[in-house]
């Protein structure tokens, strides 16, 4: 995929962008977890989406068990929002903002992110 054909990225800024790994590891309606400086990240690709391809990076740790699984999730749509449901406690999370929709004091950090020709780019904040 080309720039010029840039998948919806989340409306974060970002300040710089890292390459993180390649759109061939990323798998269409699933989750994958990449390792970022300390950090686990959960990329979720969704090819053919109602508002076209999309591409979601958020945290990988569930708030409530601790446990690494978001990436294991099931992605889903709840009243218009695209959620991943945590595969421990069936916790629904919005992929775009992270925020928690049984539990609005749980939240899932969020990564703006971003496909530049065949490098999946992750935005980092200064």
């Amino acid at each position: 995929m080309s720039q010029s054909n840039a998948v919806r990225a989340q409306s974060l800024p970002a300040t710089e962008w890292q390459p993180l790994c390649s759109s061939q590891d990323l798998v269409a309606n699933s989750g994958v977890v990449a390792w970022l400086e300390g950090d686990q990240i959960a990329l979720f690709h969704l090819p053919h989406s109602e508002a076209g391809e999309q591409l979601f990076a958020v945290e990988n740790r569930d708030p409530k068990s601790g446990a690494n699984v978001i990436g294991r999730g099931l992605i889903g749509q709840i009243k218009g929002d695209l959620v991943i449901a945590s595969p421990l406690y069936k916790q629904h999370f919005r992929l775009v903002d992270g925020t928690c929709l049984e539990y609005p004091e749980q939240r899932l950090r969020v990564w703006p992110v971003r496909l530049n020709g065949d490098t999946v780019e992750i935005g980092l904040t200064g």
